[in-house]
């Protein structure tokens, strides 16, 4: 049973800094503030609001809410963009730096039978747990950190990386381009989305895999 152990020592970790800063972060980049925040770097607003938004791995930092701010400098389409990619970016690097780490450090740390278990998750299902987790609070590092460590291929990772992350970017983006402050309808959004884009992606793939002889 080691791996709900790593799953609570991951939590553990990514919950850490919310108990060191408390909402610091968050009322320091939330709403207004965020906004009047980006909007000092001028022209590059965009390039800058994408750090906190990676910078979420480590630190407690509102990242819808600085999503919400880039769609409301850029409107939805290049807020939304700049919000994706830096969810993306966040999600490689937490799936790097376990997969970089080597099975054999994931045997040490998972034992045989509990990797091979989380192995044939990912295999299985990891893709859609991917997808569904990037617009969660927390998931997104543990799922991701999970999927390296099981050695999940980087290409099923990074399809679902993008399938979850772009359309919770646009969705927290619209709103804050829209004005209003709706999290749960994006949030709803950014899932059902992501969920979709996925089945259909898998699907084309499936059909132009060319079968082996």
């Amino acid at each position: 049973m080691r791996i709900p152990i790593i799953i609570l020592c991951l939590t553990l970790l990514f919950l850490t800094p919310l108990l060191i800063f408390g909402d610091t972060f968050d009322v320091a980049l939330s709403g207004d503030e965020a906004v009047g925040r980006l909007r000092q770097y001028g022209s590059f607003a965009w390039a800058i609001g994408m750090g906190p938004i990676v910078a979420d791995l480590v630190l407690p930092i509102p990242a819808t809410a600085v999503m919400a701010a880039l769609g409301y400098l850029y409107g939805a389409v290049i807020g939304g963009l700049a919000g994706g990619i830096g969810s993306v970016l966040a999600g490689l690097i937490a799936y790097g730096a376990t997969r970089l780490m080597g099975r054999r450090a994931a045997l040490f740390l998972a034992g045989e039978r509990d990797l091979a278990k989380t192995e044939d998750f990912f295999r299985r299902r990891g893709a859609f747990a991917v997808v569904v987790s990037r617009p969660m609070p927390l998931l997104p590092e543990v799922v991701a950190c999970l999927a390296g460590m099981a050695g999940m291929p980087f290409r099923s990772f990074f399809i679902a990386l993008c399938c979850g992350s772009l359309p919770s970017g646009f969705a927290f983006a619209a709103i804050g381009a829209m004005g209003v402050d709706r999290p749960s309808l994006a949030l709803a959004v950014g899932i059902i989305v992501p969920v979709v884009l996925w089945f259909v992606v898998d699907r084309i793939s499936r059909r132009n895999e060319v079968p082996h002889r």
